[in-house]
């Protein structure tokens, strides 16, 4: 059957509603992660006798939240001062850790690309809420800087968020007199760099040479020029050749609450103001707690702020909201369903937060490291049932499980035809059409499918089991400082918020479902069931690829 222009209107329509649809899902392929983890940074760029740079001493003081974290479940004295030997272990798993990242610590001069290879004099102070981490890393050889150096101190992947204050923070040691320091402050990325990135697979925790020399000193960096300065010695092709950058098994850094699995930008535009507002929340946030043993009325305060973290939280990336609205788009036509689906899985997520670090630091005294051990297992959980999910809406869709194929839709049909024309010629048009224009013969249409409850617990499960990484921070931080019950408070705010963005995104894919009914409402209903068929596949589709990655990418 041929439709002409009807044809061609449709395909557009097509091309919009499935623009609307990417813009709805595009969490799914840009799986960019938030900091959880802050510091502030102070370096010693340290040059040896003849002017060449050796070394970059570094200090990290961690946000009060994760340095909290840190020391979760440790031995104290009996002054409640964490033991000293368990510091210094502490600052050695993190710089083992640090080690499989280039301890964050990425320099060159044009396209020579400097690795720092070797760690020393490594230690940990703990006092007032704060852990600093003290550490030397070492050239691999000396550089002489000819023009200007670029040293970039930051996390790639951005769970990590290093900030340097002002110039005062980086000190030069023993330069050559023409050096100069200045900080530059983060620029914008270009398209072409944006896609090379985003097409980099998840498991990705070291960039390309290529690639990190593009990157570098886009989240900011450190510019020393030496105008004049001592020539760097000829490197032989085999120096040159052990410069190229070798790829690193995944690390977990500083051993934090695993993060959602995905390659990770830093933000610019729209994105980059959203981390802004969600970074703020949260250091307010922690600081609301902190004043809350002293002044009462920053209850409210707290309060407040939470729930805002949970807003802008979820308005980043996490697989929550890709669950939710993929499944709506998938097999959902109810907003208030869509709207109900978002709230559980919001208030799950919050209570599986607080059931960790009540059941584990409360009750058992749980190290930290357990703490990420058992969120990182019920994350695998998670991403196993999104998956299954998956399948089972896939298999629904194109099989009909427990579905008749004379459903609502053929007698609505029937009924429409009935009602409006009794010509034997029209009822012959009926039947061609029903035979040569639905979706396939096992297909299902839409109103044919609605979830049942236990279908709809699996999405609640799916999308909220794995538990927020920053509301596990915020809650082991109340608990040392006495408030576990505010921090409770503060996580079930956070996850109301969240629930308020997952449901507006949920919203979203039901009112482009229902935008394609009615712009296909009157090009026959055989032919706005295909097209809703294939869109709601693709959900499916879009579940089941989802999860398959989360499950590899954590594994």
């Amino acid at each position: 059957m041929h439709f002409g222009p009807l044809a061609r209107l449709s395909a557009r329509c097509l091309r919009a509603l499935l623009l609307a649809l990417g813009m709805v899902l595009a969490g799914i392929s840009m799986a960019m992660a938030h900091p959880h983890i802050f510091i502030d940074a102070e370096a010693e760029l340290i040059f040896a006798q003849d002017g060449g740079l050796v070394s970059v001493r570094n200090h990290w003081t961690f946000d009060a939240g994760f340095s909290v974290w840190m020391v979760q479940g440790l031995p104290t004295d009996a002054s409640g001062n964490v033991l000293p030997e368990e510091l210094a272990a502490i600052a050695r798993e993190h710089m083992e850790g640090l080690a499989q990242y280039r301890f964050y610590t990425f320099a060159g001069e044009g396209e020579d690309d400097l690795r720092f290879d070797r760690w020393h004099d490594e230690s940990l102070v703990y006092a007032d809420n704060r852990a600093t981490l003290s550490f030397t890393v070492d050239l691999e050889r000396p550089h002489y800087i000819g023009s200007t150096l670029e040293l970039a101190i930051n996390d790639p992947e951005y769970y990590v968020a290093i900030t340097f204050a002002g110039p005062e923070t980086v000190t030069l040691v023993n330069a050559p007199d023409a050096c100069l320091m200045r900080l530059s402050p983060p620029r914008e990325m270009s398209e072409r760099l944006a896609a090379e990135l985003f097409a980099l697979p998840p498991d990705v925790t070291e960039l390309p040479q290529d690639l990190a020399i593009a990157l570098r000193g886009v989240q900011g960096a450190i510019l020393v020029s030496c105008d004049g300065g001592v020539p760097a010695p000829a490197a032989t092709a085999l120096e040159a050749a052990e410069q190229v950058a070798d790829a690193s098994p995944r690390a977990q850094p500083f051993g934090g609450p695993p993060p959602e699995p995905g390659f990770a930008l830093p933000r610019t535009g729209v994105l980059g103001w959203i981390d802004a507002q969600q970074r703020s929340f949260y250091q307010a946030l922690s600081g609301a707690l902190e004043r809350l043993a002293e002044d009462y009325t920053a209850f409210w305060v707290l309060g407040g702020l939470s729930f805002l973290y949970g807003v802008f939280h979820a308005a980043g990336p996490g697989h929550g909201k890709v669950v939710v609205t993929s499944y709506m788009l998938a097999n959902e036509s109810q907003l208030s369903r869509g709207i109900l689906l978002s709230f559980l899985a919001a208030m799950l997520q919050a209570l599986v937060a607080i059931a960790i670090v009540l059941i584990g630091a409360a009750i058992l005294g749980a190290t930290s490291t357990a703490l990420g051990e058992t969120t990182h297992w019920i994350g695998l959980a998670s991403y196993a049932l999104v998956m299954l999910l998956g399948l089972w809406l896939m298999a629904r869709k194109i099989f009909g499980f427990g579905h008749h194929h004379h459903g609502p839709v053929a007698s609505h049909e029937h009924h429409h035809d009935h009602d409006h024309d009794h010509h034997d010629d029209h009822h012959h048009a009926h039947d061609h059409h029903a035979h040569d224009d639905h979706p396939p013969h096992h297909a299902v249409v839409p109103q044919q499918l609605s979830g049942d409850w236990r279908e709809q617990a699996g999405v609640v499960m799916a999308a909220g089991l794995r538990p927020c990484s920053g509301a596990l921070v915020v809650l082991v931080f109340a608990l040392s400082q006495g408030l576990l019950p505010a921090g409770i408070f503060a996580t079930v705010l956070m996850g109301l918020g969240t629930a308020i963005t997952v449901g507006a995104l949920a919203s979203l894919a039901v009112g482009a479902k229902g935008l394609a009914r009615r712009l296909f409402s009157g090009s026959g209903s055989a032919l706005a069931a295909g097209i809703i068929w294939w869109a709601e596949l693709l959900g499916a589709v879009i579940v089941f690829g989802f999860g398959l990655v989360l499950l590899l990418a954590s594994i």
